[in-house]
């Protein structure tokens, strides 16, 4: 017994010394590499400002300041060897006064006279008083702490900006001043690149043994960027640092700063809060090795007071903050400022976020709850009419297709012109609400719309908004006219659009007015493909009679729905299930549009079938995701994009988990799409009927009596058959092929 006593106890300090030698060199190989990464990227910095140097005559030496620059920084100047090193031509000198433009130097002009130049090297790293670490995912952030670089840099503060991913937390400690400018990342994470600056920063303020003075010496501020639309998640990033930075003892020296992407005024808080930030660094920088917290910044709350000119409208209260997915920075182009919060207090485990809101805060709600907002800002409306988007009034917009494009020049029509017989140089793609509940990460718009969970702004007339769309579609379609190949005859028939495609971006199933904006569409002749996000059941139980009414089935399980839409509702997947249930419901045409992500969704084939089940749709559209370039919002490459095999396979399989109810009915090749359709209502004496009878379903329209979707339905024509030698393509038309110019084997098989 004892000797086995002595082999446990040799064991178990044995496990203990390796695991501490495996944790050391874990830690000296992570230093190391983060070094090396460091020192490579000086290396590369310092080779290109040797060249300039070269270019500018000066040596190596000549550039470089001492370092005792530290001690001289007050100064107005300091003396320096000559940089050429030519006696009898005096000293070369650092004017201190001009530094926020850049130190000037004197320099020996080779004939014992010197010279003025501007000196092209950085700040030295002694030189700067702090960081400004940033946290960012699309690159908001890391714009905005750019910004307050430059801004401090104007003002005679010279401080560093820092990418996390290449700084070593423990140097904390060592800091007297650290700006943090953070943005939250999906479920309210901290965006990759600086993941590991994060945990440091969790492990440290919940570890007993770091102590609560680690950052005794260092002061701090920081700024967050969020949307309150994804409830307990808003801003949790900038909440939770704020939190950790202040029980590791370090200083706050200004409230932190919030900005809201939906509130509208993002840009002004951050200015407020970076001017603000100025004052605050200016009069603590005599006393930055004595510390001093703020408990109170007056100064700030008068600038909002006076910006918003608003009275204190309610008392303090605690706000309980739901749940929520968050994903953060705002759309493309869109800069923003700051929200005063005297003090947080950021939960434990699962327990709740509580804050004490400033008066100025409540004030600024107040106002806004007032106030209707417009939903297209002037940023949002500069982002989509770069992408060629024609806006109408304050929510809705239209774009002309690229297949209304080619139909128009005979050179074939979209997948519908297959499977449902549109005729897509008469269809018009519209959308009464640029806004929408998901931010999937095959986004064909990057996330340039705005999001919502429900309807908060201004609300456009729907006829006025079915009057515009026409106009502007009509006067595109008039722009193609002279365009080589485009047909008299097909241009003549756009002008009169047959069909409306509600599916253009957003949710226009969250317009309130959606069904009058649909009976006035029939009400001239034009049919209408609604297309939803399923997020909104109610809407869908509510919405009149459309042509066909299609529901997003991206994903088959509750955590891969969440990973692709991204969905600001937290019961998103209840949400989702019961519009399924919805539309089961509907008597007209139905349809689950199923996109496929290789890599994604391609693999839950039994799930897929348990969620047809419950829907029971008319129409199965299985389509391969549009590759739509590279984005910070989302990490889809080609390798993603399934080959049109690929998504026949797909189709084949889940036709037989279906045991024969849905039949492999069309295909669009050069669209990577497959339609499967019931075989108890769609497949005829030996025939597919998934054409539609537009005539006959205005008539029934018009009746206002009950009609299904076998009472308007007509034969597929072969061409468009599954397995067809044309693949989906009409044969009337023109196949033509773009010639690839680029060197390199050509990328093909995506969807488009």
């Amino acid at each position: 017994m004892e000797r086995n006593r002595v082999q446990l106890a040799v064991q178990s300090v044995s496990l203990g010394l390796l695991s501490l030698a495996l944790w050391h060199f874990y830690r000296t190989r992570r230093r190391n590499l983060r070094e090396a990464a460091i020192r490579r990227e000086w290396e590369l910095i310092w080779q290109q400002d040797a060249e300039g140097l070269q270019e500018a005559g000066l040596d190596e030496y000549g550039m470089r300041l001492s370092d005792e620059i530290e001690d001289e920084i007050t100064s107005t100047q300091a003396s320096r060897p000559c940089a050429k090193g030519t006696k009898g031509c005096g000293t070369c000198n650092v004017n201190y006064s001009s530094l926020p433009q850049g130190p000037t130097r004197q320099v020996c002009s080779g004939n014992g006279m010197t010279k003025s130049i501007k000196d092209v090297t950085q700040t030295p790293e002694h030189a700067k008083i702090g960081k400004v670490i940033y946290a960012s995912q699309t690159g908001r952030a890391k714009s905005l702490a750019q910004q307050l670089v430059q801004h401090l840099s104007s003002q005679g503060i010279q401080i560093e900006l820092v990418d996390p991913s290449y700084y070593e937390p423990e140097d904390l400690a060592k800091e007297k001043l650290v700006l943090l400018i953070a943005a939250t990342w999906s479920d309210g994470s901290v965006p990759l690149h600086a993941s590991f600056f994060g945990r440091w920063l969790e492990e440290s303020a919940a570890d007993f043994r770091v102590g609560a003075q680690l950052l005794d010496g260092c002061k701090f501020a920081v700024f967050g960027i969020g949307s309150k639309l994804y409830g307990s998640d808003y801003n949790l990033v900038a909440k939770s640092w704020d939190h950790y930075m202040e029980k590791l003892g370090a200083s706050r020296i200004l409230d932190r700063g919030e900005g809201d992407e939906d509130e509208g005024y993002v840009e002004h808080r951050f200015d407020v809060w970076k001017d603000q930030l100025v004052g605050r660094i200016k009069d603590s920088s005599q006393s930055f090795k004595q510390g001093g917290i703020v408990k109170k910044d007056d100064d700030y709350e008068d600038a909002y007071d006076e910006f918003f000119t608003d009275e204190d409208s309610e008392k303090e209260d605690k706000e309980n903050l739901g749940e929520a997915l968050i994903d953060v920075e705002d759309v493309a182009g869109k800069v923003n400022p700051s929200h005063n919060v005297s003090k947080v207090h950021i939960r434990g485990g699962k327990g709740q976020v509580f804050k004490r809101r400033s008066s100025n805060e409540e004030a600024i709600n107040h106002k806004q709850e007032s106030q209707i907002k417009e939903m297209v800002t002037p940023a949002i409306r500069m982002n989509l009419e770069k992408q060629g988007y024609k806006i109408i009034g304050t929510h809705s917009g239209v774009k002309l297709c690229r297949w209304t494009k080619s139909q128009l020049r005979g050179r074939g029509g979209c997948y519908k012109h297959s499977f449902y017989g549109i005729e897509s140089h008469r269809c018009m793609e519209t959308t009464p609400s640029l806004a929408c509940a998901n931010k999937c990460v095959f986004c064909w718009r990057h996330h340039t719309n705005p999001v919502g969970k429900s309807w908060k702004w201004k609300m456009d007339d729907p006829i006025e908004i079915v009057e515009t769309a026409l106009d502007l579609h009509t006067n595109m379609i008039k722009q193609m006219k002279g365009v080589p190949g485009v047909k008299h005859e097909r241009l003549m028939e756009g002008l009169n659009p047959r069909h409306c495609a509600l599916s253009l971006v957003g949710e226009p199933i969250m317009y309130p007015r959606i069904n009058t904006l649909i009976a006035e569409l029939h009400k001239r002749k034009i049919s209408t493909f609604l297309v939803t996000n399923a997020q909104f059941p109610e809407c869908i139980e509510n919405l009149s009679p459309v042509t066909q009414l299609y529901v997003s089935v991206d994903a088959s399980t509750k955590e891969r729905l969440k990973a692709i839409d991204r969905p600001l509702f937290a019961d998103f997947w209840e949400r989702f299930i019961e519009s399924l249930r919805a539309l089961r419901n509907k008597h007209q045409r139905t349809v689950y549009r199923l996109t496929l992500v290789k890599g994604w969704n391609t693999a839950e084939l039994e799930e897929y079938a348990e969620l047809i089940n419950i829907g029971q749709p008319d129409f199965i559209e299985i389509k391969g995701v549009t590759y739509c370039g590279t984005s910070n919002t989302s990490n889809l490459t080609m390798e993603n994009v399934p080959w049109h095999e690929d998504v026949k396979a797909f189709a084949e399989e889940l036709s037989k988990k279906s045991d024969g109810k849905y039949g492999l009915a069309c295909e669009h090749a050069h669209s990577c799409c497959v339609l499967l359709a019931n075989t108890t209502k769609f497949w005829v004496e030996g025939k597919w009927y998934t054409w539609i009878d537009y005539d006959k379903f205005h008539k029934l329209v018009t009746a206002g009596g009950a009609f299904s979707s076998e009472d308007y339905m007509a034969v597929t024509p072969v061409w468009a058959v599954y397995g067809s030698a044309e693949g989906g393509f009409d044969p009337t038309e023109v196949r033509f092929k773009k010639e690839r110019r680029h060197a390199g084997k050509p990328v093909s098989g995506g969807c488009t």
